[in-house]
């Protein structure tokens, strides 16, 4: 009977030991998820933002206005889509993802999380990094217009304008806003890729010599590059430049609250769509990207993975895609897209053809599938 007795008495206690471990670790696990809810990460998370047609309408003021408009111009009608994508980011250096949602991030192939840095780099505000996105995207829409009007066989000619400045930039005080760039180094250039080329060939440290046009008067002017904050290596001359060109005709591109240079190809071939008989996809639905300029070569972009989802979920069978972007594109492609690299417009209008007239899509340049 005492051995029964110590027995009931003595059992209890491992019970509330237990209970108490229990206790304990619960109360560390809601610590821990208020923390993973709350302590802000250094990433931000992109993903598959809105889609837009370039062939219909979008909202602008609240009004439905036609997304490419070519006021005096004899149109004709499209159909299908010819989509550009967009990449939505969570995030900034004021409001960063939490942990939950970085984590969730990582398990969805249509996010990617991304350093904070990259985004948005040091000593740079969201307001300045959004003026920069917006310049961008006026860049874009003059250079898609001259790009699909050079194709149709419009002469233009085209200026480099100063539009602003970033932070430290060693052209301040030599430079001003509204000063047209004639040339660097002797070297004349009417495109925002080919001046970066010019100060990259140079390299930073080295000074450039700049031929300006201030309100009518030329003069020639000396800027040291300096090396870009964002990946310390790339010579800069810190302005952000436009294009103003001389249009034969106005092309409205109507877009608000997007910005950056990748919808470039996609506006160009809208622009030729509208501007020429029959069907330049042949009704079908089309997403792409790219940069584009006056000569109409397309270049990289951003986000390729999260536009490849985004056209998917917008129901888009083909995919024109910047043949430099490959790489990221290959082993990312969702099912039931159709995916063709592309380095120049004539490259993209060759794929449209095949897609309308039901050609060998085949045998057309591709990114790798894993």
């Amino acid at each position: 009977m005492a051995l029964f007795a110590d027995v009931q008495v003595d059992s209890p206690r491992p019970r509330r030991r237990g209970r108490r471990v229990g206790v304990v670790l619960l109360v560390l696990a809601i610590v821990a998820g208020i923390a993973l809810a709350t302590v802000p990460t250094p990433y931000v998370i992109e993903q598959p933002g809105p889609v837009f047609n370039t062939l219909g309408t979008v909202q602008n003021k609240g009004e439905a206005v036609p997304l490419i408009a070519i006021p005096g111009q004899k149109t004709y009608p499209t159909a299908g889509a010819l989509d550009l994508l967009t990449v939505n980011l969570l995030g900034d250096r004021q409001n960063p993802p939490n942990w939950f949602e970085v984590a969730q991030a990582w398990f969805d192939p249509s996010k990617a999380v991304v350093p904070i840095d990259a985004v948005y780099p040091k000593g740079e505000t969201v307001e300045q990094s959004n003026k920069q996105s917006a310049v961008d995207m006026q860049n874009s829409q003059k250079d898609a217009v001259a790009a699909a009007l050079t194709e149709l066989g419009y002469p233009l000619t085209g200026t480099l304008v100063v539009e602003g400045f970033s932070t430290d930039s060693p052209s301040k005080g030599v430079l001003q806003n509204g000063d047209e760039i004639l040339a660097v180094n002797g070297t004349t250039t009417d495109s925002v890729a080919g001046l970066r080329a010019i100060i990259a060939k140079t390299g930073a440290g080295v000074p450039v010599e700049i031929s300006i046009s201030r309100k009518g008067v030329e003069s020639t002017v000396s800027v040291t590059p300096a090396v870009s904050s964002d990946d310390g290596k790339t010579p800069i001359l810190g302005i952000y430049p436009s294009i103003s060109y001389t249009f034969p005709f106005q092309v409205k591109i109507q877009l608000e609250n997007v910005g950056g240079p990748s919808a470039g190809q996609m506006f160009a071939l809208g622009i030729i769509d509208k501007l020429t008989p029959g069907k330049l996809n042949g009704g079908a639905k089309v997403a792409g990207t790219g940069t584009i300029d006056a000569e109409g070569d397309v270049g990289p972009i951003g986000g390729i993975r999260q536009k490849l989802y985004g056209a998917r979920d917008a129901g888009a069978k083909w995919f024109l895609s910047p043949e430099a972007n490959c790489s990221e594109v290959t082993g990312h492609i969702p099912s039931g897209i159709t995916v063709f690299a592309v380095k120049s417009l004539d490259d993209s209008l060759a794929a449209l053809k095949a897609i309308r007239t039901g050609g060998d899509t085949g045998a057309l340049p591709s990114c790798p599938v894993k």
